[in-house]
């Protein structure tokens, strides 16, 4: 009985046998969430565009729609998968329990406020939304100093910029203006972590996957020249979300076009092309280039919601779904293979992230294009939920020898 205990207690947190699963682990819920509410909220937005049904009136439905994509959905995704990747970093035991369920009903407490602000008021729904981001940054930053991984300060400074954005967001539409360069500053904010941590995680695991062959043809690791291609990066992103129609955003953004293909040329994405799993990372990373291309034509004309668009469906919800279907897998125990129905959401919404910026450029058919996305969105999601959702509820990784 005392060896059962002693290796009960030995047992990580995350990896416990007892409690709710769904509650073990960082990514469990948060993903699991994300993806329904992804759903949800974008039925409700097709709902809206098709008979008009009014959706958080009092805020702004058009608001709601981009806060609740921006600030609603995607933070729930990053706080899946720092919960996850920061213990990985650090060596420190993943956040699980209590502590896990009260930050993730931080978070289903926002998306309620911001669907019934016209009942509860705007400043009120503004204020409880408002705390899950700067709660996040406290948690993550507490685990990277605590852990000593300085380095990876860089990613909590992207948590602060998004939780400056959203109160900046809320402000301006509490004020009645319209919080465009709060979106451009968040949208930043979530490419800019793109580029930082997919610097990271794509070598990685293109080189995990060609070795296995027997190959040498490596990506090439991480150098000054990433580090330069992030921060040319950055500063186009910085100067975007302030003057988006300037020159001097259009020639970073040329800049930062070139670069990013470099770099994405520099991993060998192309080798992986027979592993989707692998391969999506690459395609979805292939769009932060497309991004920047998008800002240095908006200063020539291109209308900013096509630019939000590629980055917001492409760079940032493409990569995402990448990163849940891989983690999922991974952390419950599966083999890293994606099955023909995760293939299918990948193909759906790359599709949806090119044709959702037509809508804009060809407005005589804006509604059947943004109807058409929408759909596809939808699917993309559900697929991810009837592969993924009972594995996040119910699967338990199973224990190493050196865990028994």
């Amino acid at each position: 009985m005392q060896k059962i205990m002693d290796a009960q207690a030995r047992v990580p947190r995350g990896m416990s046998r007892d409690g709710l699963v769904l509650f073990s682990y960082g990514f469990r819920p948060f993903f699991l969430a994300a993806a329904l509410w992804a759903v949800l909220s974008m039925l409700l937005w097709a709902s809206v565009l098709i008979v008009n049904l009014p959706v958080a009136t009092e805020y702004g439905t058009l608001y709601w729609h981009a806060h609740e994509m921006l600030f609603g959905f995607a933070p729930a995704i990053l706080a899946g998968f720092l919960l996850t990747a920061i213990p990985n970093w650090t060596g420190r035991l993943p956040i699980a329990g209590r502590r896990l369920i009260a930050l993730f009903s931080l978070w289903c407490v926002g998306r309620i406020a911001m669907l019934v602000s016209g009942s509860v008021g705007v400043m009120a729904a503004a204020i409880v939304d408002g705390l899950f981001l700067p709660a996040m940054l406290v948690l993550c930053a507490r685990e990277v100093v605590a852990g000593r991984k300085w380095k990876d300060l860089k990613v909590i400074a992207g948590l602060l910029v998004l939780s400056l954005a959203n109160a900046c967001f809320q402000l301006q539409v509490a004020q009645g203006e319209s919080p465009e360069l709060p979106i451009r500053l968040g949208l930043g904010a979530y490419v800019l972590l793109v580029t930082i941590v997919g610097g990271r995680i794509l070598p990685s695991f293109t080189r995990n996957w060609i070795n296995q062959f027997g190959r040498t043809d490596f990506p090439v690791p991480y150098n000054r020249f990433d580090a330069a291609t992030i921060t040319i990066g950055a500063v186009s992103l910085g100067v975007w979300s302030i003057g988006p129609e300037s020159f001097l955003s259009g020639l970073l953004g040329l800049a930062a076009t070139v670069l990013n293909v470099m770099r994405l040329a520099r991993w060998r994405g192309w080798t992986t092309w027979p592993e989707p799993i692998v391969f999506v990372l690459h395609a979805a990373f292939a769009f932060v280039p497309l991004g920047f291309a998008a800002i240095m034509l908006q200063a020539i004309g291109l209308p900013e919601l096509a630019v939000l668009h590629v980055f917001a469906i492409g760079s940032i919800s493409l990569m995402m779904l990448a990163v849940m279907t891989r983690a999922s897998r991974g952390h419950t125990g599966r083999k890293l293979t994606s099955a023909p129905v995760t293939n299918i959401s990948y193909v759906v919404l790359g599709a949806v992230a090119l044709v959702r910026p037509a809508a804009e450029l060809v407005p005589e058919y804006s509604t059947p294009v943004l109807l058409l996305a929408a759909a596809g969105w939808i699917l993309a999601f559900s697929l991810f939920i009837f592969e993924h959702g009972s594995m996040l509820c119910t699967g338990r990784k199973p224990l190493t020898v050196r865990e028994k």
